[in-house]
């Protein structure tokens, strides 16, 4: 009881020590920017294993904190050098080159921990759709009885607009036990119409009703928000494409086709007349009047 208690203290003062240094490290990372692509991790994954002991689970968790961790710091270190918001659909701008590393770390520790899995299907495939995929084959191999990573792989390749091996991935997911019927219908899906909004739309809500990570399901809605903002922006050209066949000119400002906007059903500012975007901000007049465009403050994806 003794050495157990004396073993379990060791790994505690270690795992304190390495948030120490990780975040020594982050904040030196965070003073020289132009280093990022140089990141690696100084424990790779069959080393950790190894140094974890009987502590894989503890240590698994810890990555994968480390991993929220890191997005999150790149996030803020980006907003406040660029004063501006991140665009979650171009991630890349990020620079996470740590992030595939903390991912594989993770699971390596412990395979069956779902959760870094679903997070590198959501984020990797805008860094490296390569390394995604390798991440959600090995937990496929790990688990080859959770159709959930058969749902994962299947968006991952979605995502790569691969829609016949998007589709091969869910057919093979669907015949596993306990997969929901759907998996078979998006399979069918991904062949007919996998580049379509419906299709899309169906795919962010499966995503978002089979996890239980809220930093998932954020990203998920800020999808929707992009699909919904697609369709009104539609629905503003035409509004505008029919106001300048009859007046033979382009909209000078929004109160000029207020009415039919109001009759397209579209949210509208009451002062202005201008068409609001899913996350509250004014539509703007671009081209002179001829198009729509999003407003610079808009928290809508801009892919």
């Amino acid at each position: 009881m003794k050495k157990n208690a004396l073993l379990a203290f060791a790994i505690i003062i270690g795992l304190a020590a390495v948030t120490l240094l990780s975040r020594t490290i982050d904040a030196r990372r965070a003073n020289n920017p132009g280093k990022s692509a140089e990141e690696s991790l100084y424990v790779s994954a069959p080393t950790a294993k190894r140094l974890s002991l009987a502590f894989n689970g503890l240590a698994s968790d810890w990555y994968w904190m480390r991993s929220l961790q890191y997005v999150g710091g790149k996030i803020v270190a980006y907003e406040d050098t660029h004063e501006g918001r991140v665009d979650f659909g171009n991630l890349a701008s990020l620079n996470l080159g740590l992030l595939p590393q903390l991912l594989q770390v993770s699971t390596a520790l412990d395979p069956q921990f779902m959760a870094p899995y679903e997070y590198g299907a959501m984020i990797l495939p805008e860094i490296d759709s390569d390394q995604a995929i390798a991440l959600l084959n090995y937990g496929i191999s790990q688990n080859p009885s959770a159709w959930r990573l058969y749902h994962h792989l299947g968006y991952i390749h979605w995502q790569r607009k691969d829609y016949l091996r998007a589709s091969d991935v869910y057919a093979v997911g669907a015949k596993l036990p306990g997969a929901p019927p759907w998996m078979a219908a998006m399979g069918a899906r991904m062949k007919g119409e996998g580049g379509s909004r419906d299709a899309a739309r169906e795919m962010y809500r499966h995503l978002y009703e089979t996890t239980n990570e809220e930093a998932i399901k954020s990203m998920v809605l800020k999808q929707v928000t992009r699909l919904d903002s697609l369709d009104e922006r539609d629905a503003i050209r035409s509004v505008l494409s029919d106001f300048k066949t009859r007046s033979r000119r382009c909209a000078l400002s929004w109160r000029e086709v207020f009415e039919p906007l109001r009759a397209a059903r579209l949210k509208l500012d009451g002062n202005t007349g201008a068409p609001i975007d899913p996350s509250g901000e004014p539509y703007e007049l671009i081209k002179n009047g001829c198009d729509v465009g999003l407003n610079i403050n808009t928290k809508v994806p801009l892919k």
